[in-house]
C-alpha cells in the first residue's frame, strides 16, 4: 500500500493519487528512468484523478539531468484560430465563460510535453516503450477507480456541483446524480484513446486519428479550436528562471506561468531573516512576500513571446532586498486584487542516477471546461478563462496566444549537494505553498514530510472562491493567529486541520550519498512509492 512518504536508493515517485505513484514506481523497478516513471504516473493519474487533470489540459516539466543540466519544457496550448474577441462579443459575452464549449478555447498541450520529455529520456538511455508507460492508465480506465475524497470535495463546492457542459453528465455522474465516495467511474473511451496512442504514438493526438476525432468533437460542440490548431501545436524547450539563495539555487517555470512568484517569495523571505518557523514573523513575512510577488506578476507576466519585462531582473540580490524593505515587520499591507482559480496535479520522480523530475499537469478549474469529448473521453481544459476580452489588457485574447498559467513546478540544487523536486496544486496559491514547504524544509531543517504536513495558509481567492482574506488551517498557534490579526491581517481560521483547497503538495529529494526520500500531502488521495 502506498504511504505518504517513502525512501530508497533506487528511486521514488510522489503523486496526489496512490495509483499514479505506484505506476511510476513500477517503471523504476523495471529499470526505467525518472522521466519514464513520471510519464507513467502522468498517464495513470488521468483516469485516477480526472477532475484535477487530463490529457485535454496542459503540462510543464522541469528535469535535472545527472550532469546538472536543467531542461524546462512548456507544453501550453494556445488559443484556437477562431478564438477572437469579436467571436465572444458577437455572443453578447463580456468575458470568456468558465464552462462549456466557449471555455474550451485552447489546444491541449500535455501530450506534446510527453513527446518532448520522452525525447530527452532517450538521450539519457531511456528505452521503455510507450505501450508500457501507458499500461497502468489503460488498466485503471478499464477497471475504473473509486471516487475519492478529493472528487467528493470538488463536487461539494458550489462550482463543482453546477457543471453544465456537453458530455459531462455521461462521464462524471451516475444515473444523473453526483457520485458518492467509493463509487466507481469507468472512462472506457479514455482507455481506448490510450490504447490508440500506444499503437500509433503520441503524435497521433495532434496529427493522426485521435486528432481527427478531437477536432470533429470540438467542431460539433462549437469550440473555437480547429484541426489545424491541433496539427500546428508543438511543445517547446525554454530556459527556466532561477534565484540564487544562501541555501542554493531554485529553478521554476518562466512566463506565461507564475513561477516568478515562487522565486520572489523564497528570495524576499530569505532577506527578512525570520528566526523561527511557524512564528508570527514567519507567517507575516511569507504573507507579505506573497503580496509583493503577486503584484509583480500581475504587472509583467503574459505569453512568453509577448513579454516586455525580464523576470530575472526581479531576482537579483539587490531587487530582492529592495522588495524586502517594503515589508513592515509589524503591520500588514492592504490587499485587494483580482484573482483566479485552478485545478492541477503535481508529481515528482528521482532515480538512482540523480535524474530528477518536477511536473505539473492541469485542467485549470475542477473538471476544466466540463466538456468531455465523446469519441475519445478527453476532458477539455478551460485555461483560456484567463484571457481578457479587453484588447488593452496584458493578457488579451488573440488566436495563437498562450494564456496565463498558475502552474509552477520547482527544482532546487542545494548547497549541501541535495537535489529537491517539489510542487503543488492550488491555483494562484501554488507559490505560497511552494514557499512554505521549501522554507520549512530548507531554511529550518524540517523533514520534507513534516514540512508538507504542517498547517498552511492561503492569501486571496483560489479554486473559484470569492474570498480575499488569509485562510489558515486550525492547527496554527492561537497566539500567532492573534498576533497576525493585531498586525492588520484579515484572518479566517478554517474548521479543518487539513483543508484540501490549501494544496496537494509533494517533494522528492536525493542527497549527496544517493539516498532518495519523497513525501506527499495528507490533504490528497496520493502518496509516495519507492522502487
Amino acid at each position: 500500500m502506498t504511504e505518504l512518504s517513502a525512501s530508497s536508493r533506487r528511486g521514488v515517485v510522489v503523486a496526489p493519487h496512490s495509483l499514479a505513484a505506484e505506476a511510476g514506481a513500477a517503471i523504476l523497478k523495471e529499470g526505467g528512468n525518472a522521466i519514464e516513471a513520471a510519464v507513467a504516473a502522468a498517464a495513470a493519474i488521468v483516469p485516477a484523478y480526472p477532475h484535477m487533470n487530463h490529457i485535454g489540459g496542459d503540462g510543464f516539466w522541469i528535469v535535472r539531468e545527472p550532469s546538472g543540466k536543467i531542461r524546462y519544457i512548456e507544453a501550453a496550448g494556445y488559443a484556437g484560430a477562431k478564438a477572437t474577441i469579436d467571436f465572444y462579443k458577437a455572443q453578447g459575452l463580456d468575458a470568456v465563460p468558465e464552462r462549456g464549449p466557449n471555455a474550451a478555447l485552447t489546444v491541449p498541450g500535455a501530450i506534446g510535453g510527453w513527446q518532448l520529455v520522452l525525447d530527452a529520456s532517450r538521450t539519457l538511455g531511456g528505452k521503455m516503450p510507450l505501450a508500457r508507460l501507458v499500461e497502468a492508465a489503460i488498466a485503471i480506465a478499464r477497471k475504473g477507480t473509486p471516487v475519492g475524497k478529493s472528487m467528493v470535495a470538488r463536487f461539494a463546492s458550489a462550482r463543482g456541483a453546477s457543471v453544465d457542459a456537453p458530455g459531462f453528465a455521461e462521464a462524471f455522474l451516475i444515473e444523473g446524480r453526483i457520485p458518492k465516495m467509493g463509487e466507481t467511474l469507468k472512462p472506457t473511451r479514455l482507455a481506448e484513446t490510450f490504447e490508440q496512442l500506444a499503437r500509433a504514438g503520441l503524435d497521433d493526438f495532434y496529427r493522426g486519428d485521435i486528432g481527427r476525432e478531437i477536432a470533429a468533437d470540438l467542431e460539433r460542440i462549437g469550440s473555437p479550436v480547429t484541426r489545424a490548431d491541433l496539427e500546428q501545436f508543438r511543445a517547446v524547450l525554454r530556459d527556466p528562471i532561477k534565484v540564487k539563495l544562501r541555501s542554493g539555487t531554485v529553478y521554476t517555470s518562466p512566463a506565461p506561468t507564475q513561477g516568478i512568484v515562487t522565486l520572489l517569495m523564497i528570495g524576499i523571505f530569505e532577506k527578512l531573516g525570520a528566526a523561527k518557523a511557524e512564528s508570527f514573523e514567519y507567517l507575516h513575512g511569507l504573507i507579505e512576500a506573497a503580496k509583493l510577488a503577486t503584484l509583480i506578476r500581475m504587472r509583467t507576466v503574459t505569453d512568453f513571446d509577448r513579454m516586455q519585462a525580464n523576470l530575472e531582473d526581479y531576482l537579483t540580490p539587490e531587487a530582492l532586498e529592495r522588495e524586502a524593505r517594503k515589508i513592515d515587520p509589524k503591520k500588514a499591507s492592504p490587499w485587494p486584487r483580482p484573482p483566479g482559480g485552478g485545478d492541477t496535479i503535481w508529481l515528482g520522480a528521482v532515480d538512482s542516477s540523480g535524474l530528477a523530475v518536477s511536473y505539473i499537469q492541469s485542467l485549470f478549474f475542477e473538471f476544466g471546461s466540463g466538456c468531455v469529448l465523446p469519441s475519445t473521453g478527453i476532458v477539455m481544459q478551460n485555461r483560456g478563462y484567463s484571457f481578457s476580452l479587453d484588447p488593452k489588457s496584458l493578457n488579451a485574447l488573440a488566436p495563437g496566444r498562450r494564456p496565463f498559467h498558475t502552474l509552477c513546478p520547482a527544482m532546487a540544487e542545494l548547497s549541501d549537494g541535495r537535489i529537491l523536486s517539489f510542487g503543488t496544486m492550488g491555483g494562484e496559491a501554488q507559490p505560497q505553498t511552494n514557499a512554505t514547504v521549501f522554507t520549512r524544509h530548507v531554511n529550518y531543517g524540517m523533514p520534507i514530510g513534516e514540512a508538507i504536513d504542517r498547517p498552511r495558509f492561503i492569501l486571496g481567492r483560489t479554486w473559484g472562491t470569492e474570498i480575499n482574506n488569509v485562510r489558515v488551517e486550525n492547527r496554527f498557534s492561537p497566539d500567532v493567529i492573534d498576533a497576525l490579526r493585531k498586525a492588520g491581517h484579515d484572518i479566517q481560521v478554517l474548521p479543518e486541520a487539513y483543508s484540501e483547497p490549501l494544496g496537494h503538495a509533494g517533494g522528492v529529494e536525493i542527497d549527496s550519498k544517493g539516498n532518495i526520500e519523497g513525501a506527499h500531502d495528507p490533504r490528497s488521495d496520493g502518496g509516495a512509492a519507492a522502487a
